[in-house]
């Protein structure tokens, strides 16, 4: 049975990418592990410094011990500790939150023009995620606004609004796909898809590049 090592930094996103692997890869193993602090710490600090870094591997290390056979990190502002992660563990795939979701979103703006929309609910995911991005993929960013304070306190549907107004932005500037960063945003796909553009979600990209990597068909 095929092992998918799940990193957390926020609780928030272990519920959003176990139902996509539930839903499009059933008998795939799960291995859950947080460490919410990461997340605190960053917001905090704003900085990512090298004993993050450090934190990142040492993580990175133990799911590798117990026999993954590919690593998922979650939250999507860690991008540089997940590169050292990447280059620690070589060859075992090890798959950054975003970059399936940046993949598909950069195709779909190849083949039929036009403009990504990146939303985001944490701040320091505007900052880092961008430079992720193609320099040739034409990309708007917009902070939806009180959406994770709304998700801690459990106003779901608050929280949901927040993403279709954030995502409404950015269609009123020319974007012709919404991507949704954070796991968590996954939820609010389908008042989104409202705006009438694709939107593409974190848990979905990563299931499908990881069975991908792993030579596994599509489900």
């Amino acid at each position: 049975m095929t092992r998918i090592a799940l990193i957390h930094a926020l609780a928030h996103s272990l519920a959003p990418i176990n139902d996509a692997l539930a839903r499009d890869w059933p008998d795939a193993q799960r291995m859950n592990l947080l460490d919410d602090s990461l997340s605190a710490d960053l917001a905090r600090t704003g900085a990512i410094d090298a004993a993050m870094t450090a934190r990142f591997t040492q993580l990175g290390d133990y799911v590798a011990g117990t026999g993954a056979d590919a690593i998922l990190f979650t939250c999507s502002a860690f991008g540089t500790c997940i590169d050292a992660v990447k280059a620690r563990l070589a060859p075992l795939p090890v798959l950054k939150p975003n970059e399936a979701m940046i993949d598909e979103a950069a195709a779909l703006v190849r083949e039929r023009g036009g403009v990504v929309g990146l939303v985001a609910t944490f701040g320091p995911t505007l900052v880092s995620m961008p430079a992720e991005f193609p320099g040739d993929v034409p990309l708007r960013t917009a902070l939806a606004e009180g959406a994770l304070e709304a998700l801690d306190r459990g106003d779901l549907a608050a929280h949901d609004r927040a993403a279709l107004r954030a995502a409404e932005t950015l269609v009123s500037a020319g974007c012709s796909v919404i991507a949704l960063a954070q796991f968590s945003l996954a939820r609010a796909q389908t008042l989104v898809q409202t705006t009438g553009l694709p939107v593409l979600t974190t848990p979905g990209s990563a299931v499908r590049a990881l069975r991908q990597r792993l030579g596994l068909n599509a489900p």
